[in-house]
Protein backbone atom coordinates (compact mmCIF):
# COMPACT_ATOMS: atom_id res chain seq x y z
CA UNK A 1 0.00 0.00 0.00
CA UNK A 2 1.04 3.67 -0.28
CA UNK A 3 0.80 5.91 2.52
CA UNK A 4 1.03 10.03 2.26
CA UNK A 5 2.09 11.81 4.85
CA UNK A 6 2.22 15.36 5.39
CA UNK A 7 5.36 15.32 6.92
CA UNK A 8 8.55 13.14 7.33
CA UNK A 9 7.50 11.04 10.28
CA UNK A 10 10.49 11.06 12.19
CA UNK A 11 11.83 11.82 14.36
CA UNK A 12 8.96 11.06 16.70
CA UNK A 13 9.56 14.92 18.86
CA UNK A 14 5.82 16.63 18.76
CA UNK A 15 2.63 15.17 19.13
CA UNK A 16 1.22 15.44 15.40
CA UNK A 17 4.29 12.93 14.32
CA UNK A 18 3.16 9.57 16.81
CA UNK A 19 0.20 8.38 14.76
CA UNK A 20 2.15 8.36 11.95
CA UNK A 21 5.29 6.90 13.06
CA UNK A 22 3.46 4.18 15.08
CA UNK A 23 1.58 3.32 12.53
CA UNK A 24 3.81 2.53 10.14
CA UNK A 25 5.95 0.08 12.67
CA UNK A 26 2.26 -1.86 13.57
CA UNK A 27 1.58 -2.35 10.11
CA UNK A 28 5.27 -3.29 9.04
CA UNK A 29 4.45 -6.07 12.10
CA UNK A 30 1.50 -7.23 10.54
CA UNK A 31 3.43 -7.61 6.99
CA UNK A 32 2.30 -4.70 4.73
CA UNK A 33 4.49 -3.71 2.34
CA UNK A 34 4.75 0.03 2.57
CA UNK A 35 5.05 2.54 0.13
CA UNK A 36 5.65 6.02 1.95
CA UNK A 37 5.68 9.00 0.95
CA UNK A 38 6.64 11.71 2.70
CA UNK A 39 6.90 16.20 2.28
CA UNK A 40 10.27 16.93 3.42
CA UNK A 41 10.92 20.44 4.61
CA UNK A 42 13.32 20.76 6.97
CA UNK A 43 13.77 16.76 8.48
CA UNK A 44 15.70 15.74 5.71
CA UNK A 45 16.15 12.08 4.75
CA UNK A 46 15.39 9.60 7.69
CA UNK A 47 16.84 6.12 7.46
CA UNK A 48 15.18 5.06 10.71
CA UNK A 49 11.57 4.73 8.34
CA UNK A 50 14.01 2.33 6.06
CA UNK A 51 13.33 -0.75 8.45
CA UNK A 52 9.70 -0.18 8.36
CA UNK A 53 8.93 0.55 4.56
CA UNK A 54 9.77 -1.29 1.22
CA UNK A 55 10.83 2.30 -0.15
CA UNK A 56 10.66 5.91 1.08
CA UNK A 57 10.38 8.88 -1.15
CA UNK A 58 10.57 12.33 -0.36
CA UNK A 59 8.98 15.89 -2.14
CA UNK A 60 9.49 19.13 -1.46
CA UNK A 61 6.78 21.29 0.12
CA UNK A 62 5.77 24.54 -2.16
CA UNK A 63 6.10 27.04 1.29
CA UNK A 64 5.84 30.71 0.51
CA UNK A 65 3.53 33.27 -1.42
CA UNK A 66 3.60 30.93 -4.12
CA UNK A 67 1.55 28.14 -2.41
CA UNK A 68 -1.54 30.61 -1.49
CA UNK A 69 -4.52 29.91 -3.54
CA UNK A 70 -7.92 30.89 -3.54
CA UNK A 71 -9.13 27.72 -4.40
CA UNK A 72 -7.39 25.51 -2.83
CA UNK A 73 -6.19 25.25 1.65
CA UNK A 74 -2.69 26.10 2.20
CA UNK A 75 -1.72 23.62 3.64
CA UNK A 76 -3.48 21.15 0.79
CA UNK A 77 -1.72 23.45 -1.81
CA UNK A 78 1.35 23.36 -0.67
CA UNK A 79 1.58 19.55 -1.02
CA UNK A 80 -0.04 19.38 -4.75
CA UNK A 81 2.80 17.68 -6.67
CA UNK A 82 2.94 15.64 -9.84
CA UNK A 83 6.24 13.94 -8.95
CA UNK A 84 3.79 12.14 -6.24
CA UNK A 85 1.05 11.72 -8.53
CA UNK A 86 2.28 10.07 -11.18
CA UNK A 87 4.18 7.68 -8.84
CA UNK A 88 1.12 6.79 -7.47
CA UNK A 89 -0.45 6.03 -10.70
CA UNK A 90 2.27 3.36 -11.63
CA UNK A 91 0.08 0.82 -10.00
CA UNK A 92 -3.36 0.29 -7.90
CA UNK A 93 -1.99 -0.26 -5.00
CA UNK A 94 -4.54 1.25 -2.08
CA UNK A 95 -3.66 4.69 -0.82
CA UNK A 96 -3.44 6.08 2.43
CA UNK A 97 -3.95 10.18 3.00
CA UNK A 98 -2.74 11.33 6.24
CA UNK A 99 -4.03 14.57 6.99
CA UNK A 100 -6.69 16.52 4.99
CA UNK A 101 -3.26 17.89 3.86
CA UNK A 102 -2.61 15.28 1.68
CA UNK A 103 -6.09 14.70 -0.30
CA UNK A 104 -5.11 16.91 -3.82
CA UNK A 105 -5.24 13.17 -5.65
CA UNK A 106 -9.22 13.13 -4.91
CA UNK A 107 -9.24 15.94 -6.44
CA UNK A 108 -7.79 14.33 -9.44
CA UNK A 109 -9.98 11.95 -12.06
CA UNK A 110 -7.37 9.21 -12.76
CA UNK A 111 -7.66 8.06 -9.00
CA UNK A 112 -11.50 7.90 -9.06
CA UNK A 113 -11.70 3.97 -8.93
CA UNK A 114 -8.56 3.49 -6.58
CA UNK A 115 -8.88 2.43 -3.43
CA UNK A 116 -8.53 5.35 -1.20
CA UNK A 117 -8.72 6.25 2.53
CA UNK A 118 -8.15 9.72 4.62
CA UNK A 119 -6.69 9.15 8.09
CA UNK A 120 -8.40 12.40 9.73
CA UNK A 121 -6.04 14.52 12.37
CA UNK A 122 -8.30 17.43 12.96
CA UNK A 123 -11.85 18.69 11.59
CA UNK A 124 -9.37 21.22 10.23
CA UNK A 125 -11.75 23.81 8.78
CA UNK A 126 -12.58 23.83 12.86
CA UNK A 127 -9.34 23.26 13.88
CA UNK A 128 -8.23 26.95 12.07
CA UNK A 129 -11.40 28.47 13.29
CA UNK A 130 -9.93 27.64 16.92
CA UNK A 131 -6.57 28.82 15.74
CA UNK A 132 -8.17 32.22 15.05
CA UNK A 133 -9.78 32.49 18.12
CA UNK A 134 -6.72 32.05 20.12
CA UNK A 135 -4.48 34.13 18.19
CA UNK A 136 -3.12 37.96 18.92
CA UNK A 137 -1.72 38.53 15.87
CA UNK A 138 -3.99 40.31 13.14
CA UNK A 139 -1.76 39.01 10.72
CA UNK A 140 -2.57 35.48 11.50
CA UNK A 141 -6.21 35.77 12.68
CA UNK A 142 -6.41 37.07 8.98
CA UNK A 143 -4.53 33.72 8.04
CA UNK A 144 -6.08 31.38 10.10
CA UNK A 145 -10.28 33.10 9.46
CA UNK A 146 -9.10 32.65 5.38
CA UNK A 147 -7.98 29.00 5.60
CA UNK A 148 -10.60 28.20 8.42
CA UNK A 149 -13.31 28.85 5.05
CA UNK A 150 -11.29 27.38 2.21
CA UNK A 151 -10.95 24.75 4.50
CA UNK A 152 -14.82 24.39 4.94
CA UNK A 153 -15.62 24.32 1.42
CA UNK A 154 -12.83 21.84 0.63
CA UNK A 155 -13.72 19.65 3.13
CA UNK A 156 -16.90 19.63 2.58
CA UNK A 157 -15.68 18.19 -1.28
CA UNK A 158 -13.85 15.92 -0.64
CA UNK A 159 -16.71 14.50 1.84
CA UNK A 160 -18.80 13.27 -1.31
CA UNK A 161 -15.55 11.31 -3.09
CA UNK A 162 -15.81 8.03 -3.10
CA UNK A 163 -13.17 7.33 -0.01
CA UNK A 164 -12.83 6.41 3.42
CA UNK A 165 -12.30 8.64 6.49
CA UNK A 166 -10.97 7.65 9.78
CA UNK A 167 -10.91 9.99 12.39
CA UNK A 168 -9.85 9.48 15.66
CA UNK A 169 -12.23 10.42 17.79
CA UNK A 170 -16.04 10.02 17.57
CA UNK A 171 -16.51 13.68 17.52
CA UNK A 172 -14.94 14.26 14.14
CA UNK A 173 -16.18 11.22 12.86
CA UNK A 174 -19.56 12.67 13.48
CA UNK A 175 -18.47 16.02 12.24
CA UNK A 176 -17.50 13.93 8.74
CA UNK A 177 -20.71 11.94 8.66
CA UNK A 178 -23.49 14.81 10.12
CA UNK A 179 -22.52 17.80 8.93
CA UNK A 180 -20.31 16.91 5.91
CA UNK A 181 -22.32 14.24 4.87
CA UNK A 182 -19.32 11.72 4.25
CA UNK A 183 -20.46 8.94 2.63
CA UNK A 184 -18.14 6.50 4.35
CA UNK A 185 -16.95 7.36 8.47
CA UNK A 186 -15.35 5.60 11.04
CA UNK A 187 -12.99 5.61 14.44
CA UNK A 188 -9.55 4.20 14.60
CA UNK A 189 -7.29 5.42 17.86
CA UNK A 190 -3.62 6.39 17.45
CA UNK A 191 -1.14 4.90 17.30
CA UNK A 192 1.37 5.08 20.25
CA UNK A 193 4.23 3.75 21.76
CA UNK A 194 4.52 0.40 22.79
CA UNK A 195 6.50 1.49 25.75
CA UNK A 196 3.40 3.61 26.81
CA UNK A 197 1.74 1.21 29.41
CA UNK A 198 -0.36 2.95 32.27
CA UNK A 199 1.63 3.48 35.32
CA UNK A 200 2.25 2.57 39.31
CA UNK A 201 2.29 6.37 40.36
CA UNK A 202 0.36 5.20 43.37
CA UNK A 203 1.06 8.07 46.19
CA UNK A 204 1.98 12.12 45.86
CA UNK A 205 4.05 13.89 43.09
CA UNK A 206 5.86 17.11 43.76
CA UNK A 207 4.30 19.51 41.54
CA UNK A 208 1.94 20.27 38.63
CA UNK A 209 2.60 20.55 35.00
CA UNK A 210 1.52 21.61 31.77
CA UNK A 211 3.64 20.59 28.99
CA UNK A 212 2.87 21.23 25.10
CA UNK A 213 4.45 22.78 22.25
CA UNK A 214 4.23 26.50 23.54
CA UNK A 215 5.73 28.06 20.35
CA UNK A 216 1.75 26.85 18.97
CA UNK A 217 -0.56 30.48 20.00
CA UNK A 218 -3.03 28.05 21.78
CA UNK A 219 -0.70 26.24 23.59
CA UNK A 220 1.60 29.51 24.78
CA UNK A 221 -2.28 31.20 25.68
CA UNK A 222 -2.91 28.17 27.92
CA UNK A 223 0.04 27.97 29.56
CA UNK A 224 -0.30 31.79 29.97
CA UNK A 225 -3.68 31.56 31.68
CA UNK A 226 -2.61 28.98 33.97
CA UNK A 227 0.48 31.33 35.48
CA UNK A 228 -2.02 33.83 36.05
CA UNK A 229 -4.62 31.28 37.80
CA UNK A 230 -1.40 29.91 39.74
CA UNK A 231 -0.31 33.35 41.09
CA UNK A 232 -3.08 32.76 43.81
CA UNK A 233 -2.74 29.64 44.89
CA UNK A 234 0.10 27.80 47.10
CA UNK A 235 1.87 25.04 45.19
CA UNK A 236 4.34 24.64 42.23
CA UNK A 237 3.27 25.18 38.73
CA UNK A 238 6.14 24.03 36.32
CA UNK A 239 5.14 24.89 31.99
CA UNK A 240 7.51 22.89 29.85
CA UNK A 241 7.97 22.24 26.15
CA UNK A 242 9.10 23.62 22.84
CA UNK A 243 10.26 26.99 22.06
CA UNK A 244 8.36 28.81 25.12
CA UNK A 245 8.14 32.95 23.83
CA UNK A 246 10.36 35.72 25.96
CA UNK A 247 7.14 37.06 26.55
CA UNK A 248 5.42 34.13 28.33
CA UNK A 249 9.15 33.37 29.87
CA UNK A 250 9.34 37.04 30.95
CA UNK A 251 4.95 36.55 32.76
CA UNK A 252 6.35 33.72 35.22
CA UNK A 253 9.82 35.09 35.82
CA UNK A 254 9.02 36.52 39.39
CA UNK A 255 6.14 34.51 40.68
CA UNK A 256 6.87 32.40 43.47
CA UNK A 257 6.59 28.63 42.54
CA UNK A 258 6.45 29.13 39.29
CA UNK A 259 9.08 28.55 36.23
CA UNK A 260 9.68 27.63 32.81
CA UNK A 261 11.48 24.83 31.21
CA UNK A 262 12.19 25.31 27.65
CA UNK A 263 12.64 22.60 25.04
CA UNK A 264 13.49 20.19 27.38
CA UNK A 265 14.99 16.44 25.96
CA UNK A 266 12.28 13.99 25.38
CA UNK A 267 13.50 11.75 28.37
CA UNK A 268 13.45 14.84 30.76
CA UNK A 269 9.98 15.71 29.63
CA UNK A 270 8.73 12.07 30.33
CA UNK A 271 10.46 12.61 34.04
CA UNK A 272 8.18 15.64 34.61
CA UNK A 273 4.93 13.98 33.70
CA UNK A 274 5.67 10.99 35.73
CA UNK A 275 6.97 13.31 38.72
CA UNK A 276 4.25 15.73 38.63
CA UNK A 277 1.22 15.12 41.14
CA UNK A 278 -1.28 16.63 38.88
CA UNK A 279 -1.34 17.33 34.98
CA UNK A 280 -3.06 20.18 34.07
CA UNK A 281 -4.34 20.49 30.53
CA UNK A 282 -6.83 22.87 29.46
CA UNK A 283 -7.11 23.68 25.46
CA UNK A 284 -9.44 26.19 22.81
CA UNK A 285 -9.69 23.35 20.32
CA UNK A 286 -11.76 21.07 20.30
CA UNK A 287 -11.10 18.79 17.23
CA UNK A 288 -8.03 15.94 17.36
CA UNK A 289 -7.32 14.31 20.19
CA UNK A 290 -4.40 15.56 22.48
CA UNK A 291 -1.24 13.16 22.46
CA UNK A 292 -0.39 15.40 25.58
CA UNK A 293 -3.70 14.26 26.92
CA UNK A 294 -2.99 10.45 26.13
CA UNK A 295 0.81 10.57 27.32
CA UNK A 296 -0.59 12.12 30.58
CA UNK A 297 -2.77 9.50 31.23
CA UNK A 298 -0.43 6.77 30.36
CA UNK A 299 2.52 8.23 32.21
CA UNK A 300 0.92 10.18 35.20
CA UNK A 301 -1.20 10.82 38.38
CA UNK A 302 -4.37 13.10 38.17
CA UNK A 303 -5.39 15.09 35.05
CA UNK A 304 -7.42 17.41 35.04
CA UNK A 305 -8.77 18.89 31.54
CA UNK A 306 -11.70 21.40 30.60
CA UNK A 307 -14.49 20.16 28.30
CA UNK A 308 -12.29 21.08 25.09
CA UNK A 309 -9.69 18.93 25.66
CA UNK A 310 -11.54 15.41 25.44
CA UNK A 311 -14.53 16.97 23.58
CA UNK A 312 -15.57 13.53 21.68
CA UNK A 313 -12.93 11.25 22.77
CA UNK A 314 -14.39 9.14 25.44
CA UNK A 315 -11.72 10.05 27.71
CA UNK A 316 -13.62 12.41 30.55
CA UNK A 317 -14.10 9.47 32.58
CA UNK A 318 -10.20 9.35 32.64
CA UNK A 319 -10.06 13.13 34.24
CA UNK A 320 -11.17 15.96 36.09
CA UNK A 321 -13.31 17.74 33.98
CA UNK A 322 -14.03 21.95 34.83
CA UNK A 323 -14.67 24.80 32.74
CA UNK A 324 -14.26 27.99 35.17
CA UNK A 325 -11.39 29.50 36.44
CA UNK A 326 -13.24 28.92 40.17
CA UNK A 327 -14.12 25.39 39.10
CA UNK A 328 -10.16 24.39 38.09
CA UNK A 329 -8.58 26.59 40.97
CA UNK A 330 -10.86 24.36 43.55
CA UNK A 331 -10.21 21.37 41.82
CA UNK A 332 -6.37 21.89 41.40
CA UNK A 333 -6.36 22.99 45.50
CA UNK A 334 -7.98 19.39 45.79
CA UNK A 335 -6.41 17.26 44.26
CA UNK A 336 -3.09 18.58 45.06
CA UNK A 337 -3.21 16.80 48.28
CA UNK A 338 -5.23 13.63 47.48
CA UNK A 339 -2.87 10.59 46.80
CA UNK A 340 -3.26 9.01 43.32
CA UNK A 341 -4.51 5.22 43.95
CA UNK A 342 -3.91 2.04 42.94
CA UNK A 343 -7.04 2.01 41.84
CA UNK A 344 -7.44 4.88 39.33
CA UNK A 345 -4.49 3.40 38.23
CA UNK A 346 -6.12 0.02 37.30
CA UNK A 347 -8.98 1.68 35.72
CA UNK A 348 -6.98 3.67 33.69
CA UNK A 349 -5.30 0.59 32.81
CA UNK A 350 -8.71 -1.30 31.87
CA UNK A 351 -9.69 1.72 29.55
CA UNK A 352 -6.96 2.58 27.81
CA UNK A 353 -5.54 -1.43 26.95
CA UNK A 354 -9.12 -1.46 24.91
CA UNK A 355 -8.49 1.29 22.99
CA UNK A 356 -5.58 1.60 22.37
CA UNK A 357 -3.85 -1.58 21.00
CA UNK A 358 -1.53 -0.84 18.24
CA UNK A 359 -1.75 -4.29 16.93
CA UNK A 360 -5.68 -4.88 16.29
CA UNK A 361 -6.26 -1.39 15.53
CA UNK A 362 -3.64 -2.03 12.67
CA UNK A 363 -5.45 -5.09 11.74
CA UNK A 364 -9.06 -3.36 11.94
CA UNK A 365 -6.82 -0.54 9.42
CA UNK A 366 -6.02 -3.81 7.11
CA UNK A 367 -9.37 -5.03 7.24
CA UNK A 368 -11.04 -1.57 5.93
CA UNK A 369 -8.26 -1.06 3.34
CA UNK A 370 -8.69 -4.38 1.51
CA UNK A 371 -11.87 -5.55 2.78
CA UNK A 372 -14.17 -3.19 2.70
CA UNK A 373 -14.76 -4.46 6.34
CA UNK A 374 -16.06 -1.17 8.77
CA UNK A 375 -14.99 -0.82 12.83
CA UNK A 376 -17.22 -1.33 15.23
CA UNK A 377 -18.16 1.46 16.75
Amino acid sequence: MHIVSFTVPYPVNYGGVYDLFYKLEALHAQDVKIHLHCFDYGQGKQPALDQYCAEVKYYTRNTGYRAFSTRLPYIVNSRKNNDLLNNLLKDDYPILMEGVHCTYLLTDKRFAARKTIVRLHNVEYMYYKSLFASSGSIANKLYYSFESRLLKKYEQTIARCQTAFLAVNPGDRDIYKNILHAGEATCLPLFLPAAWQVQNLQGMGAYCLYHGDLAVEMNEKAAAWLIKLFSGLKMPLVVAGKNPSKKLQKLARGREGICVIANPALEAMQDMISKAHINILPSFSNTGIKIKLLNALFNGRHCVVNSPTVFGTGLEELCHVTDTEEGMRQRIEALYHQPYMEQEADFRRSFLGKMFCNAGNAKQLINIIYNGAHLIE
